[in-house]
């Protein structure tokens, strides 16, 4: 139990007398690396959260959450295989679709990409594709019409806009009486999307299914089904029961498996990002270490008379737990407040330094987002604060054990 003379002689402690003003310079700077510490560990991992939240958001919106394929080959009674998934209970939509690769060309400007054949009405089910439509409609898309729904930065190197007109090249080869053509169609641009990621608005194309049939030379068939779930957190799960259900030839995949990887990857360099940052925490509490050594060193007079006017040794610990755990407190309260502010304003503060630099911190060219996004979790914040304040206290241990140590009649030899 902390008594009222210690908490008065610990508090008193976090301050030096005028004759060494070098002690409360080392217990400042203590407090200003664990509020920079916190203050980073804090905005770094709300980054981190909205990167992440952002990306499967915008991926999720390209892809579904999972795929029915026939091992490489045009699945060709995807009509019953739709009403029969139709029925799963975690399945709540599906839709056919037509991948393949062709080339792009509006004089004189040419580009590959990846086209795929959609059903609009089936499409906005599964995927938010029509939701990040700046120009057009995927319904815009009719069996016969040819039309073509590009990403911006696509449509933007090609230097067409809605209602002109492009050549689609595919790879497949049309026999005529002079020998072997590149297959290609004229297409009128009806559409321009924006996800968001420049990888989509880059490389990605959408034509109507028909059309995609015939000019792919598919038939009936397409390349897969497209699911929607109730839960994509389930996906693997979900896929893996499909796959026992429908068997050969079907395959199901999910959405984890084909970026997986990838979000792994950003876990890990969340995870590596605060071991590392922490260590900013870390260095901030051995000067606690450092400050209440020097003030065990400066009050061992002090620490003689308490003693021998009945304070006990734990008392004498106490009074410099106080001392270092107040600084402590004070540097992760100031770190909590500097960091909740900054990681919710990200969004506005990263714009304004970009404008009043010139720079761009995530050009779309290179960064999978062009933003920074930041989504603040509480839960982090508490582990943050309680991290900086466990090592704070930590740090006070030894010190306020080496002062309770301090004997009397050896400390005032020299007084």
């Amino acid at each position: 139990m902390f008594r009222s003379f210690e908490w008065l002689i610990g508090l008193r402690y976090t301050r030096a007398k005028r004759r060494n003003r070098f002690v409360s310079f080392i217990s400042a700077t203590s407090i200003i690396g664990i509020t920079l510490g916190v203050t980073a560990l804090i905005v770094v991992i709300s980054v981190m959260n909205g990167f992440q939240d952002e990306l499967r958001h915008r991926i999720l919106g390209m892809t579904a959450h999972a795929t029915i394929s026939e091992n490489g080959q045009a699945l060709q009674d995807w009509r019953s295989l739709a009403k029969k998934v139709q029925n799963e209970p975690d399945v709540m939509a599906s839709a056919p679709y037509v991948q393949a690769e062709a080339m792009l060309s509006a004089q004189p400007n040419v580009s590959g990409a990846i086209i795929r054949g959609i059903e609009p009405k089936y499409e906005d089910a599964v995927t938010d594709i029509g939701k990040h439509m700046v120009a057009g409609s995927l319904s815009d898309l009719k069996p016969g019409g040819f039309g073509i729904v590009l990403g911006e930065a696509l449509a933007q190197s090609l230097g067409v806009a809605v209602g002109d007109k492009l050549m689609l090249i595919t790879a497949n080869v049309a026999v005529t009486p002079v020998g072997g053509l590149l297959r290609q169609r004229q297409f009128t641009v009806v559409g321009i999307f924006k996800v968001g990621m420049y990888e989509y608005d880059r490389g990605s194309a959408f034509i109507d299914l028909k059309d995609a049939q015939a000019l792919f030379r598919m038939g009936d068939g397409v390349t897969g089904l497209r699911l929607k779930l109730d839960d994509m957190f389930r996906a693997p799960w979900v896929a893996r029961d499909l796959n026992l259900k429908l068997g050969n030839p079907y395959w199901t995949t999910d959405w984890t498996q084909a970026n997986g990887n990838f979000f792994r990857a950003v876990q890990t360099e969340r995870t590596v990002m605060f071991i590392i940052l922490s260590l900013i925490v870390a260095v901030a509490a051995f000067n606690i270490v450092s400050t209440l050594v020097m003030v065990v060193t400066d009050k061992r007079g002090d620490i003689a008379i308490l003693r021998t006017l009945g304070a006990s040794p734990g008392s004498i610990m106490r009074i410099f737990l106080i001392s270092g755990t107040v600084i402590g407190l004070i540097g992760t309260l100031i770190g909590v407040g500097f960091g909740v502010l900054i990681a919710s304003n990200v969004e506005t503060i990263v714009p304004w330094i970009e404008h009043l630099t010139g720079t761009q911190f995530m050009p779309a060219d290179v960064y999978y987002i062009s933003e920074v996004p930041s989504r603040l979790d509480w839960n982090d914040v508490w582990h943050v604060g309680l991290m900086a304040f466990g090592l704070s206290f930590l740090a006070t241990i030894y010190p306020a054990w080496s002062a309770s140590r301090v004997q009397p009649a050896e400390a005032l030899r020299y007084e």
